[in-house]
């Protein structure tokens, strides 16, 4: 089958391979810390500080790991890709965008943070989005309103991930879709298998294990994503009949 249109779904299973921890550990806490306590608005409303400094403890993090040889992998086929290239991570690190500056993507590509990003704030009022590599002050004030503060870019439980329309608009128009280190267990994500696969397009799935949701794609490949993704990518592309 040959493919020109191609959506990626990367979660935190790739980057668990660089050093960043998984979302929710086996005792069901994240970095020693609830869910409930860092990752909803909340607990932002509640304890700001708290919530401040658990995001400035993982940005602080990204600089201690690099792009592993998936994410690596990634990038290459991105920058050799004839069609359209849509890669859509729930992570919210650096990590895929790194390997982009080592090999720059063609035309067609895409890059979504669909859950937001550490290295960025936002605007509590007007909605705003700023660079920040550095730490957020519990009261960090906003350069885009007087009224307001900056929290964290990133999504938390209860809110609406990010860009979905065209993150489906692409799904509907794929012909192959990726499924990388991800659970398949939490929406919207966990959907976009099934969008593909009305599509026709051809599914695949890559974990260290079979998920839930494995019996909706058409191919399994299990183990280490830095050992099974990038010999299927090397031989992946606009002309390639897999």
């Amino acid at each position: 089958m040959t493919h020109r249109n191609l959506v990626i779904l990367t979660g935190a299973g790739i980057s668990a391979e660089s050093g960043v921890p998984t979302f929710r550990a086996s005792d069901g806490l994240w970095m020693g810390h609830r869910i409930e306590d860092v990752a909803t608005p909340e607990a932002f409303a509640r304890d700001p500080a708290q919530v401040q400094d658990f995001y400035n403890q993982r940005r602080r993090l990204l600089a201690t790991v690099v792009p592993n040889a998936a994410h690596i992998a990634l990038a290459e086929l991105a920058a050799r890709w004839q069609g359209e290239f849509l890669l859509v991570t729930q992570n919210v690190d650096d990590l895929h965008d790194r390997a982009h500056v080592e090999a720059p993507p063609a035309a067609g590509f895409d890059l979504i943070h669909m859950h937001g990003e550490l290295l960025k704030a936002r605007c509590t009022v007007s909605g705003s989005v700023s660079d920040w590599p550095g730490a957020l002050a519990t009261d960090q004030p906003s350069p885009h309103h007087p009224r307001g503060t900056l929290r964290p870019h990133i999504v938390w439980f209860g809110e609406i991930p990010l860009q979905m329309e065209r993150i489906e608009a692409a799904l509907e128009a794929c012909d192959l879709f990726l499924s990388v280190g991800t659970s398949g267990a939490v929406w919207s994500a966990a959907g976009f298998v099934e969008i593909a696969r009305a599509a026709g397009a051809q599914t695949v799935e890559f974990d260290l294990a079979p998920t839930s949701g494995s019996h909706r794609f058409d191919l399994g490949l299990y183990g280490p994503a830095t050992r099974t993704l990038p010999p299927f990518l090397a031989q992946l592309n606009s002309d390639a009949i897999v």
